[in-house]
């Protein structure tokens, strides 16, 4: 390199430096600069940070099975059998039997034709949106939907339509109004900051009425709703049809992965064009195994799991309540306590540091400014005694 291209390459290197930096700085200045944390596990619903045991409520592993012995030793058996890495995309270097095999239980779990596994939550929505919606395409997108469905429909560059939260009377106007060929409205399942689940019902019945798809996202459904776990669907009597499911693997079953559960023309389809799965590294087989054994467990083994699930919840909740905390509209294991601004939030989260109960606070831009939150998930995990010292604790505060 010449001198002068050299001198030009440093400054420019400089100058990148010096713009990060002052993005940094105001992140800081702003008390929006986050950091990550290295946790150890500790047991049930417990984790260790440099050598403390805390309290855990920022797990979404619902069921605890992330440690359950049976996936572990099918995670091992797997590893031993097809080594780790999986060594390429599907289409090029092949699927393996445990890929094929998870495929199969969760389209049985899920009761539809067919299902299609992503590595995650955030690689399916960015994948199948952008595959079954284009620019013919209007999308009705509530408000408070994860960003992995916003950046979805970014990719789409479909038309969108945003509705106020859950509001079924808005969403109505606005698919009276369009004259759109194609429309496709998606939602959460269960709302990840807020706790509370969308009215598939008459969701369903507002899709059938106007001509149009519907896609959810049940990733904090899946294993949690419905009388043997199996989701939004089941838990509002609902058959699967042509809705489009998106779940993932990485909570309430506790491992890891993604995947769209539909009709099999939908999975073919976005086995050709979900670039997501096109363009990336399967999930390694041991993984696949893992999740077979963890859909086995979470469908037919988990119901006690469930009910002490949901009996942890309304201990939390009603404790919360009790005390005049406002959970805003939580109906799920994600119950958030509302804040107020960033200072107030981060306030919240150290005082409950202090006490050992690890529950960061919830800042922008995953929530407005003027609702941040601290964000409790209850586990089947968390013992009684683990609830009570929480609320003793919230109660001083």
């Amino acid at each position: 390199m010449k001198g002068s291209e050299k001198g030009r390459s440093s400054k420019s290197e400089v100058r990148s430096r010096n713009e990060f930096s002052k993005e940094l700085e105001s992140l800081r200045n702003k008390n929006l600069l986050r950091k990550l944390t290295c946790v150890e596990p500790a047991g049930n619903a417990h984790i260790k940070i440099k050598g403390q045991v805390y309290t855990n409520y920022s797990s979404n592993d619902y069921l605890g099975l992330s440690t359950h012995p049976e996936i572990v030793r099918a995670a091992a058996a797997a590893i031993q059998k097809f080594g780790f890495g999986s060594g390429s995309s599907r289409l090029l270097s092949g699927t393996f039997p445990p890929h094929a095999e998870l495929e199969e239980r969760l389209a049985k779990f899920k009761k539809t034709e067919c299902v299609l596994v992503f590595n995650t939550g955030y690689a399916a929505n960015t994948g199948v949106i952008p595959a079954i919606a284009g620019a013919d395409t209007v999308i009705f997108s509530d408000e408070l939907n994860h960003a992995s469905i916003v950046d979805g429909i970014r990719l789409s560059k479909a038309d969108v339509m945003v509705y106020m939260h859950r509001d079924m009377n808005h969403l109505e106007s606005l698919l009276r109004k369009s004259s759109a060929r194609r429309r496709l409205v998606i939602t959460d399942t269960v709302f990840s900051m807020d706790g509370d689940i969308a009215p598939i019902k008459v969701l369903a019945s507002l899709c059938e009425r106007y001509g149009s798809g519907l896609m959810i996202d049940d990733a904090h459904g899946t294993g949690v709703l419905g009388k043997t776990g199996r989701g939004g669907l089941e838990h509002f009597g609902i058959n699967g049809g042509s809705i489009i499911q998106m779940g993932t693997l990485s909570k309430a079953a506790g491992c890891y992965g993604a995947f769209v559960a539909g009709s099999k023309d939908v999975i073919d389809l976005l086995i050709n064009r979900a670039r997501s799965f096109m363009y990336s590294t399967s999930l390694p087989p041991a993984v696949a195994a893992a999740g077979c054994t963890a859909i086995d467990i979470m469908g037919r083994r988990s119901v006690r799991l469930r009910e002490r699930l949901w009996k942890n919840r309304k201990h939390l909740h009603d404790g919360l309540e009790h005390m005049g905390f406002d959970t805003l509209d939580s109906e799920t294991p994600i119950i958030p306590v509302l804040a107020g601004n960033i200072d107030t939030s981060l306030k919240m989260g150290q005082y409950l540091y202090d006490n050992k109960i690890f529950a960061p606070a919830i800042r922008p831009p995953t929530v407005p400014g003027d609702k941040c939150r601290i964000r409790f998930s209850v586990t089947a995990g968390h013992t009684a005694e683990d609830i009570d010292k929480t609320l003793e604790c919230l109660k001083k505060l």
